[in-house]
């Protein structure tokens, strides 16, 4: 445990922002997740879920929580699954 208050400060406010960090990942991973058994599972709104999920991903990007090529894959095979080429 540091002793100069600047430094105390700081664990108080990294633990704060570690946690919402996790939340906003946690609630994107469970987004994809559920766009992901909607394009399996070949549901009639399957397209509102994967817009919800592309929403999600690019607020996380926005928010530097996902680093901006990291999103563009994950969009990108979304994409993929949802209009397969070929």
């Amino acid at each position: 445990m540091p002793n100069i208050k600047s430094a105390k400060k700081r664990v108080k406010v990294i633990a704060a922002k570690s946690a919402e960090n996790k939340a906003v990942k946690t609630n994107l991973k469970t987004v994809i997740k559920n766009a992901e058994l909607a394009l399996a599972n070949n549901d009639e709104n399957k397209v509102e879920v994967v817009k919800l999920a592309v929403k999600k991903i690019d607020q996380a990007a926005a928010k530097n929580i996902l680093h901006k090529n990291c999103a563009a894959r994950k969009k990108s095979h979304l994409a993929c699954k949802l209009n397969p080429v070929g």
